[in-house]
Formats: C-alpha cells, structure tokens, sequence
C-alpha cells in the first residue's frame, strides 16, 4: 500500500469557528478534510482556500448524528489516499430552554453530535495520529466547568467533552499525541440563532472573534497544551469559578439563561 498522505479533519466547518479554524490550518500548511452536513458551504470554502494556492481540501458532506458517519469518513479518507495528523472536533450545537419542555429528540440528537461522534473521532485515527505524532483539538466551552439550568444537556455535554479531553491528554501524552481543550466564551457565530438566543446573546467584554478564538486553539494545540480559554474576561471568569461555591454559581446561570431565552416555558 503506498504512503498515505497527512491531512487535518475538521468537522463543523462550514460556519463559525470551524471555518475560521479551516483557514488558520491552511495558512499554516495543512491540508485539510472539511466535514459539515452543508455542502455548498463546504465547496464554497474549499474554493476560497484553494485560490490562495494549495491543495484544494477534501469535502465530506456527512451528518455526525448518523452512527455511520465516522466510518464513511475514514473510507473516504481512505480511498482519497490520506490519513489524519491531526483532528478537530468543533461540530456541536446547543438549545436555550428547559430541558423538560425542549424536544426531547432533539436533545438526544445534541448528545449524538457533542459527544458520541466527538468520542468516536478522537479515539477512530488514534494509529495515524501516533505515526505522524499528531494531536486532537477538542472544542469545548467555558459552559465546561459550570451547571447550565435552562441549557442543562447542552452545558453537560462540554463538561464531558473537557473532562474527556483532559484525560485524553494523559493517556496519549506517552505515544507522543498531543491533545487540547479548547474553551471559548461567547463568539458571535450561528450557534446564538440555532440555540434560541433572544437578541444580543453576551456582553461585548466577554465576546471574542471565531477568528481569534481559532488563531489561539491552533497555537495552543501546536504547544501541547491540556487546556485554553481564549479572551482574559473569559479567564478571569473562569478563576472566579473555581472559587466561588457551586450552588451560587448554578442559580445564577440558570436567571441569566432564562432571560436570555426568546422561548417561553
């Protein structure tokens, strides 16, 4: 079998932080497999990309939610002769309601996408990653380390993708793969619209850019580092966390998603 050639995976590609994580790997030399159930998003940025004069990325227009999805992506890998070096897991979506009145479906659907298939991929090309020592870019959010009243599934979906992550980075730091949890706060993408955010979603302080926020994720990854939260006030609220006692933390987040919510329980 003749030499497979490395590639960067990025799943949620064609919007948000994916796409700004697609243009800061190709910048930097990779190439790469964009995969995002949009496909003309995906062509478009694959166009984009390749006019800036490399290898035009792989398109793999694939639901995640789908049980097969994580096998028909390394088949098509496969067959375009490539294997990963490195993969990012940034698919995900969240909804902004009580969980006993959101669809239920559509909270198990949200399981599916942010943590089986995140679980799924970084654990599928483990093999290639260590033949190239390459490394996983699991992102998460801030929402990681609190309890989410009124986004309950969603929050406990990125407490499980750090603490995955985390743990993740321990048992494959000793076959040379590096592994980051990417932790950003509030960016202004389509992620506000598809959840059910009722105007403004966050304050400006706390706000940063998909672009920067895929810019930090990329050199935090190159670095090995365990964990980033990209933005000081994002930091600086992260430290207070830790300190202050979690029932508190709990009821507060719960007001201020329920004001937040244009969906009424």
């Amino acid at each position: 079998m003749s030499e497979r050639r490395p590639v960067t995976l990025i799943t949620g590609a064609s919007a948000g932080i994916g796409m700004a994580l697609a243009r800061v790997f190709a910048r930097n030399g990779h190439e790469l497999v964009l995969v995002a159930r949009r496909a003309a998003r995906l062509e478009a940025l694959a166009d984009e990309i390749a006019a800036a004069g490399v290898r035009r990325p792989i398109c793999l227009p694939v639901d995640l939610e789908q049980r097969e999805s994580v096998a028909r992506i390394g088949d098509a890998m496969a067959e375009n002769g490539a294997e990963p070096d490195i993969v990012v897991n940034n698919a995900g979506f969240g909804l902004l309601g009580s969980s006993t009145v959101l669809s239920r479906a559509e909270q198990l659907a949200m399981i599916d996408l942010n943590v089986r298939a995140l679980t799924e991929l970084s654990l599928a090309f483990v093999d290639s990653l260590e033949r190239r020592s390459g490394g996983i870019l699991n992102v998460a959010s801030v929402a990681s380390f609190l309890s989410g009243p009124q986004m309950a599934v969603y929050y406990a979906t990125k407490a499980y993708v750090l603490s995955f992550s985390e743990a993740l980075y321990w048992e494959l730091r000793p076959r040379g793969i590096r592994v980051t949890a990417l932790c950003p706060g509030p960016v202004a993408t389509e992620f506000q619209a598809r959840a059910g955010f009722a105007g403004r979603p966050s304050p400006d302080m706390l706000t940063v850019s998909a672009e920067a926020v895929a810019e930090i994720g990329y050199r935090a990854l190159a670095r090995g580092r365990r964990v980033v939260v990209p933005g000081l006030a994002s930091r600086l609220m992260v430290g207070a966390i830790r300190l202050l006692p979690r029932s508190l933390l709990t009821a507060s987040v719960g007001r201020y998603n329920r004001k937040r919510s244009r969906r009424s329980d």
